[in-house]
């Protein structure tokens, strides 16, 4: 038990700090599309459910304790799209996911309070709409506090299921938050901040000319949305011409269009095809740590002397030689009390420091929340 304290002045002996730190975390595609698959091609780390609504992706086999989610994959529309009808398969399903995306990611808007559509561009103004995407929500276990901005990108074979990603007979799209960045380039909406994905030209470029993307990515909640007609062919001036033919394995075992897959395939079928053209996902996360910091100051004439019992021997103290010599004692460690001095924190310094009546010592705690 200490014998004596110190008193911290709250205005001149402390101050507060915030952090942010960053990590890069690359989603290789083989983790979505082979690592782990046994010889009939069943995934052990891809989870499906009985509602079938959608995929779930873990980095290990998902029955294992080891396993950790790492992110999901669905396919949507809304209800105005050409592919919404009561004959496309889990109809109701694919508009209500959509529905709830955007009820929780852009919130409603006009007098009749219809859910918000997802845009490809930042301005919300019902131009450039997204009526059928795909969504990736990512775990906040690898997104932290929120997605970096101006760190996502995705990239996706764009060729033959065969050989989606090498030519012959295939190619990647890159699709990067490219104008993004923490002073600008993204919108605010109830979901937080969302930026646009932008086709990255390979010429450092992105895009097609216009203000309008391939998607979008929101930050604070990790959750990127793709349109669908990114696996849709175009022609040398910019026009789409159809989707890609065989994007995926289709309901009847044959090779069908990421449009044909989305009205008359499961949502897990569309899921399946979209893993095998998944190359590399990667984005910096970010954590904040908020801190407070005190300035613990031991005057000359405090702390001078310890109350340990075996700092004297005899009536002595044992690290004096002489009796003339000045007391010396040895800081190891730092304790922070309340008024009724009970004990909230304990700091352990990393060696002794020296004090003696003729030295003065100011020791910087840090407490990170």
């Amino acid at each position: 038990m200490p014998s004596t304290y110190e008193t911290l002045n709250v205005n001149t002996d402390s101050t507060t700090t915030k952090t942010i730190l960053h990590e890069v975390l690359p989603l290789t595609g083989t983790l979505v599309s082979g690592t782990y698959d046994s010889p009939d091609g069943t995934s052990f780390n891809i989870k499906n459910y009985t509602h079938g609504m959608f995929q779930s992706v873990y980095d290990y086999p998902f029955l294992s304790s080891s396993a950790n989610h790492i992110y999901d994959i669905t396919f949507a529309y809304d209800e105005s799209s050409t592919l919404s009808g009561s004959a496309s398969v889990q109809n109701s399903k694919k508009i209500n996911i959509y529905n709830q995306f955007s009820q929780i990611l852009l919130g409603y808007t006009g007098s009749d309070n219809k859910v918000r559509l997802f845009e490809s561009d930042i301005t919300l103004d019902t131009v450039g709409q997204m009526k059928e995407v795909i969504f990736v929500p990512f775990s906040r276990l690898i997104t932290k506090d929120q997605i970096k901005k101006g760190s996502f990108s995705i990239e996706l074979g764009t060729g033959s299921f065969a050989s989606p990603f090498t030519t012959p007979g295939g190619s990647r799209l890159l699709l990067q938050d490219a104008s993004a960045s923490a002073n600008g380039g993204t919108a605010p909406t109830i979901g937080g901040d969302y930026g646009v994905l932008y086709e990255n030209n390979g010429d450092g470029t992105f895009g097609n000319g216009s203000l309008s993307g391939s998607g979008v990515v929101f930050y604070q909640a990790g959750v990127a949305v793709l349109t669908a007609s990114v696996f849709h062919l175009t022609n040398s001036f910019g026009v789409s011409t159809g989707p890609i033919s065989d994007f995926g394995t289709g309901s009847t075992g044959g090779m069908e269009t990421i449009d044909a897959l989305m009205t008359g395939s499961s949502i897990t079928a569309s899921c399946d095809s979209l893993r095998h053209r998944i190359y590399n996902i990667s984005f910096n996360n970010s954590t904040e740590i908020n801190s407070t910091i005190y300035f613990c100051r031991l005057p000359v004439n405090k702390f001078n002397y310890s109350s340990n019992p075996t700092y004297t021997s005899g009536s002595k103290i044992r690290v004096k030689n002489v009796a003339s010599d000045l007391p010396v004692s040895y800081v190891t460690t730092v304790g922070l009390y309340n008024a009724r001095n009970e004990l909230l924190a304990v700091a352990k310094l990393s060696e002794p420091l020296k004090k003696t009546p003729q030295n003065e010592l100011t020791l910087r705690v840090r407490l990170d929340y």
